[in-house]
Formats: structure tokens, C-alpha cells, sequence
């Protein structure tokens, strides 16, 4: 649970980048493969409440997998 004066997308960014760090940090291969480069994630996010079905996270899923392979 986060508190509610953390915005979304700060929560998000430190879960990400502190996570990108550990898990260089621990498989220290994956710096050195040409794809990884120094990005662990995927740009954006997406985060929902209410509302969001199986299909539906699945079409966005493959419509970052598209924007990323760009």
C-alpha cells in the first residue's frame, strides 16, 4: 500500500528503477547483452482500479510489444 500524497507515476518509476538496479546488480550478464543496453523496463505503465478484463490487458500489452519494436 502506498501513502496517498505518493503520486502513481512516482511510485511506479522508483519500483521500477530500484528493481532495474537489483536485478543488474544480481545477474550481471544482462548488462552485457547488446538488447539490454541500460533499460530493464518498458517505457510507461499502466495501472487501473476498476474495470480492466483479461482482453482488455492483453491488447495493450501487445500494443506496447508493436510501439517497442519500432
Amino acid at each position: 500500500m502506498m501513502p496517498p500524497k505518493i503520486s502513481i507515476s512516482s511510485y511506479v518509476g522508483m519500483v521500477k528503477g530500484r528493481t532495474a538496479i537489483r536485478v543488474f546488480s544480481k545477474f550481471h550478464q544482462l548488462k552485457e547483452k547488446q538488447y539490454w543496453g541500460n533499460h530493464f523496463w518498458a517505457e510507461g505503465y499502466c495501472v487501473d482500479t476498476v474495470g480492466l478484463d483479461a482482453e482488455m490487458i492483453l491488447k495493450y500489452v501487445k500494443f506496447q510489444e508493436h510501439r517497442e519494436s519500432r
